[in-house]
């Protein structure tokens, strides 16, 4: 059984509070209803045995999947309270239950679905509210919540692409990580007291492994203050507008990291503002929108001055081509749609050419990532090698002599 706190209008008209406690939200309102209460909100009581110490985030992966379910449902003809209602008791994560709970009770509140999403910003962005909200006035509202899923589908497997790509890299450093510092920590100070009892010196790279590791072992505590300290003075500094420029404009002067990332906010933005415009939103305000989903605050500042440029009449094309961040042929496809009246269709098109050519870079980034890091670790347990052999021939030198 669970416990139901509830609001409820009473037959006198008066407001009555309190709790029940029922076996699900349904049972929950028929108690209620039978007791001649009305307007009925409810919000489950979570007892301090049940309480979440960490609860657990909704993931983009989830939001993908309420999208295609939701729209499936809503198709296939049933009631959206009844369809949001199923996907909330079903789910095995208790945030989206929660979260789903609450939508369902907006709705029968007389709240639209875009609105009741408004109160979950940080689960569902704004240009997912805005693409909900202009399909509800269309009344297409399945076929747009399938057309968010394959988005954020999209979405999550170029970060999976990206991911499984460092997978192999990530295990090799580990892996030649843990070697060095056995070798450094437990085997070479061995020959340094070897060579100690000789009265004999250690060759030139076996005394700069055991420099670099004693040096290490006695400073570590002030290696790590530093790097805590400049962590937290990046993490302070990128938090204001002027720090969050600088880093945004070097990740995108980066050699093919740059351009990589440049790519993929184009592909967004494309993406977003061809849905929002092909759904019936206003050019600026879908502009607005598709610019604050960027996250890049080179491109948010470039593409206000696009929208100032717009609303004086000059189109979206050329202000796009003067902020040099948008390659050519995406303003090229954006003027043939301003041209012949078909944008949000252009729009489409670019988002998906640049869907392919983002694809090639992040393998092109990958397969570059990849050798830089073993050829690395390469160098690092080559040199570590090196000093272990030049130790051991210096101590067969001493046999001999």
């Amino acid at each position: 059984m669970t416990t139901y706190a509830y609001v409820a209008t009473e037959a006198d008209g008066g407001v009555a509070t309190g709790s029940t406690k029922a076996v699900d939200r349904e049972a929950a309102v028929s108690i209620l209803h039978s007791r001649g209460m009305l307007d009925v909100e409810l919000t489950e009581k979570r007892g301090l045995l049940k309480a979440e110490i960490f609860p657990k985030r909704v993931k983009r992966e989830e939001v993908m999947h309420l999208s295609r379910q939701l729209g499936a449902f809503v198709h296939a003809g049933l009631p959206l309270v009844d369809a949001v209602h199923t996907l909330g008791t079903e789910s095995q994560n208790p945030s989206v239950r929660r979260m789903m709970a609450d939508v369902e009770d907006r709705l029968l509140g007389g709240d639209t679905l875009s609105g009741s999403l408004d109160t979950h910003p940080k689960i569902f962005p704004e240009f997912y509210r805005g693409i909900l909200r202009s399909a509800e006035l269309t009344g297409e509202l399945d076929t747009t919540l399938e057309q968010l899923a394959k988005y954020l589908e999209r979405d999550l497997e170029a970060r999976r692409k990206v991911t499984s790509a460092m997978i192999y890299p990530s295990i090799i450093m580990g892996m030649s990580l843990v070697t060095v510092v056995v070798l450094s920590t437990f085997v070479l100070p061995k020959f340094k007291v070897f060579f100690a009892g000789l009265n004999a010196e250690l060759p030139l790279p076996t005394r700069m492994l055991l420099a670099t590791t004693d040096f290490l072992g006695q400073w570590w505590w002030a290696l790590l203050a530093g790097v805590l300290t400049l962590a937290v003075m990046f993490l302070i500094a990128v938090r204001t507008p002027p720090g969050r420029y600088v880093r945004d404009r070097m990740v995108l002067a980066l050699p093919v990291i740059g351009e990589t990332v440049q790519y993929a906010l184009v592909e967004r933005f494309c993406r977003i503002l061809s849905s929002m415009v092909s759904a019936g939103v206003s050019l600026p305000q879908a502009l607005q929108v598709a610019t604050d989903s960027l996250r890049n605050l080179v491109f948010s500042r470039a593409l206000t001055g696009v929208s100032d440029s717009m609303l004086e009449g000059e189109g979206l094309a050329s202000p796009l081509v003067r902020t040099g961040l948008f390659p050519a042929t995406a303003a090229q496809m954006m003027r043939v749609g301003e041209e012949t009246g078909t944008l949000d269709t252009q729009l489409a098109v670019t988002a998906h050419y640049y869907e392919g050519e983002l694809d090639y870079k992040i393998k092109k980034l990958t397969s570059l990532i990849e050798p830089i890091v073993i050829a690395a670790m390469g160098l690092i347990v080559g040199f570590v090698a090196v000093a272990l052999v030049s130790a051991m021939y210096g101590v067969f030198g001493q046999i001999k002599v």
